[in-house]
């Protein structure tokens, strides 16, 4: 990619290399030998060429599950507060309610994490939200970045075809949260090892600095939470223990950067009413809930949240993903379903029967229908209710398309949903 700076610009790409250009030497693209004509500059040189100013603090939260949804309740909440701050990762990039770009990796590549703080600078900004996913962890795709606080989630089984084994994924996690810089973690995650210096735990299970009590999830969210020796009633239109971890962390980082009084965090933190394709009600009657819960971890989660409801369950699994992982979701699916309707999620370059066979493998045969066309399947789930039940379909979230053999094709459970009943 290129950056414009005023006759001239920088990349991080030596195809793109103009006599005069600035190239971006990372260590991901050190193996590219960059022309003789151009200027090489490092990540922190690129800062002071783009005018990003030094003075935003930069937030990276990490983790299986909630990245997302965290994320964005810290951005929500910094302006509901009257702050500016911009925020990037799975949904795109936001700067001051507005978006800047769309949805891509869950972390850019260096030079575009700049282009969005440069943007972020240009709007006088004080915070900066990213996504830290694991693969930029491995892939060097944070080199030369300062985070003034990281947060921890959770770990879970995902990605074990990029990372091999559980323990080479966690070292991944853990290695992001080696320094000494603030940060906020999850101590009821058993994968989770962080040098305690300038560290603030939260957790439902076990001792920390933020905890809450008097819980109750029957209807959204309800606690007391206890926060940095501050005590404050908190509701939320969230649903689900997995959100209220999630909600936990963002009070905790809104806390940290402001300093602002814990009813003032409270109140702004109550606004936020979730984020597109997560634990999202497209149809009120019939009930249909989309979510973008693609991991048995994450799975389990969601349909916990929802098991006081008779359900009927969409899903799939990803092609050239992890495969391990798809018999252990069917499990969880057939646990909390009265029907379970296998399909397609991205098949990729898979065959999507190949992987609904693995899912299948995990399941008995009791109320379980395989259908590859997911528009199909999600009719069928949506013929099979019953009064009073739910449709919860899986996977995709608020994905607009769908991935086979390397094309993108317009599809959005949503607006599949919404088209079927009407």
């Amino acid at each position: 990619m290129k950056i414009a700076i005023n006759d001239t610009f920088v990349t991080d790409n030596t195809s793109e290399c103009e006599s005069g250009c600035y190239f971006l030497q990372t260590k991901s693209n050190a193996k590219y030998k960059a022309p003789n004509n151009v200027h090489l500059i490092n990540v922190h040189e690129c800062k002071k060429l783009l005018n990003i100013n030094e003075n935003i603090k930069l937030i990276g939260i990490t983790g299986t599950n909630g990245k997302t949804t965290t994320a964005a309740a810290i951005y929500e909440t910094l302006l509901a507060l009257g702050y500016k701050a911009g925020v990037c990762g799975t949904r795109g990039a936001f700067v001051n309610h507005k978006k800047i770009d769309a949805k891509s990796l869950t972390t850019s590549q260096i030079l575009k994490t700049l282009e969005y703080l440069k943007i972020a600078s240009e709007q006088e900004c004080e915070y900066f939200i990213m996504e830290v996913s694991s693969h930029a962890i491995a892939q060097d795709r944070i080199e030369g970045l300062n985070f003034d606080l990281k947060i921890f989630t959770n770990l879970s089984q995902d990605h074990l075809d990029y990372h091999k084994s559980m323990q080479e994924y966690a070292n991944v996690k853990n290695s992001f949260l080696s320094d000494d810089s603030a940060k906020i973690i999850n101590i009821d995650d058993k994968y989770v090892k962080f040098n305690h210096t300038n560290a603030i735990t939260y957790a439902l299970k076990n001792n920390a600095i933020i905890k809450a009590n008097e819980i109750s999830l029957n209807s959204g969210i309800q606690a007391t939470l206890e926060v940095l020796g501050e005590s404050v009633k908190f509701n939320s239109s969230l649903q689900g223990e997995f959100n209220l971890y999630n909600l936990m962390a963002a009070f905790g980082a809104v806390k940290i950067l402001t300093n602002q009084n814990a009813q003032q965090i409270s109140n702004a933190l109550a606004k936020f009413n979730g984020v597109e394709g997560r634990m999202q009600v497209v149809s009120q009657n019939p009930l249909v809930i989309v979510d973008f819960a693609h991991t048995p971890d994450g799975m389990e989660k969601v349909l916990n949240a929802l098991r006081h409801l008779n359900l009927v369950v969409v899903f799939g699994a990803g092609g050239d993903r992890d495969k391990t992982k798809r018999p252990l979701m069917g499990q969880i699916a057939q646990k909390y379903a009265r029907v379970c309707v296998v399909t397609s999620d991205n098949p990729r370059s898979e065959e999507p029967m190949s992987i609904i066979d693995e899912i299948l493998s995990g399941m008995d045969k009791t109320n379980t229908i395989a259908n590859p066309d997911r528009k199909e399947a999600i009719k069928i789930g949506l013929n099979k209710l019953k009064p009073n039940e739910a449709l919860v379909i899986l996977g995709k979230g608020d994905e607009d398309y769908q991935e086979i053999n390397g094309i993108k094709y317009p599809f959005s459970d949503e607006k599949v949903v919404l088209e079927l009943l009407n």
